[in-house]
């Protein structure tokens, strides 16, 4: 189904659209050399990616990795929609080897945060499948390819895969094992894996999911200053069946400037994130059990 096309006024924000987007032909087992790909014309994304940024300087090299993991990607035709936001997040600061690919759009949202960005990034997205990946993180050459091929493979909403804390100063990797199991999950069931919010984050990582586009656009992100990404998690997996793969999908960079690291991150604020994306989870439950009785008399 082809989707109309979507222009904001200018006074939105800045909205950079590409021709189309791009498809590098690969071997799996056999990847081809940059200069061996061949890059073909290609009508429709499999895979969104969103990343929202505040275009801080100091972490625009960290953008330009996350572009090149991007480009290693095997197997797979994508788009990538970044989404500057925030008082210094002039895209002209955006790497012009970035912007002059055809795969990436660059819709500039000044004023909100990274809730509202990575919800209006949605907008755009022509791919049945979107992720969301952070401007200081990468992914590994077959991420995306696994989950969106489980994906087409079962049917589900929902395919996520492991997450690996990232050192670059030694390349060496630590892979979060979370509290959620390996395998499928019916819609609701990642909840039960999160016993108490007041003790941790929800047990699965909202990067670590590769999403039905419609599903992700039903649940959106709310208008939280933080902790968005948890109630987003919570209500994809409320909402639908998923399975969690035991494939490494997400680098997440280790570093000093890492805000979720930093000692006022975990503040009253985020708090009441935490236990407004509890709530839901239960509340998504709850109601979801209650469905086939409801009228029922």
């Amino acid at each position: 189904m082809n989707r109309p096309s979507i222009t904001d006024p200018p006074s939105n924000g800045t909205v950079t659209q590409s021709p189309g987007p791009l498809v590098a032909i690969s071997h799996r087992h056999q990847p081809l050399s940059p200069q061996e790909k061949i890059v073909v014309q290609h009508d429709q994304p499999a895979v969104a990616v969103i990343t929202p940024t505040g275009l801080d300087p100091q972490r625009l090299p960290f953008l330009e990795e996350l572009y090149d993991s991007l480009r290693a990607q095997e197997g797979i035709s994508l788009e990538w929609i970044i989404a500057p936001n925030g008082p210094r997040a002039d895209p002209d600061l955006i790497p012009r080897a970035i912007t002059k690919d055809r795969r990436v759009r660059v819709v500039a949202r000044p004023g909100p945060g990274p809730a509202s960005a990575r919800n209006t990034a949605m907008n755009y997205v022509r791919a049945p499948r979107v992720a969301f990946i952070d401007d200081d993180d990468r992914i590994p050459p077959q991420s995306l390819a696994v989950r969106n091929e489980r994906a087409i493979d079962t049917g589900l909403r929902w395919v996520a895969g492991l997450s690996a804390d990232w050192y670059p100063e030694s390349g060496g990797l630590s892979t979060w094992m979370c509290p959620t199991p390996v395998g499928r999950h019916e819609a609701g069931d990642v909840w039960t894996y999160w016993p108490d919010p007041q003790a941790s984050k929800p047990p699965l990582g909202h990067c670590m999911l590769l999403t039905d586009t419609r599903l992700a656009q039903a649940v959106g992100h709310g208008g939280l200053n933080k902790g968005e990404d948890y109630s987003f998690l919570i209500g994809v997996c409320a909402r639908a069946a998923g399975e969690l793969l035991s494939d490494v999908v997400y680098h997440r960079r280790v570093h000093s400037g890492q805000w979720t690291a930093a000692e006022t991150y975990r503040d009253q604020v985020e708090f009441d994130a935490r236990v407004h994306s509890w709530l839901k989870g239960r509340a998504e439950r709850e109601l979801r059990l209650e469905a086939p009785y409801v009228g029922s008399a």
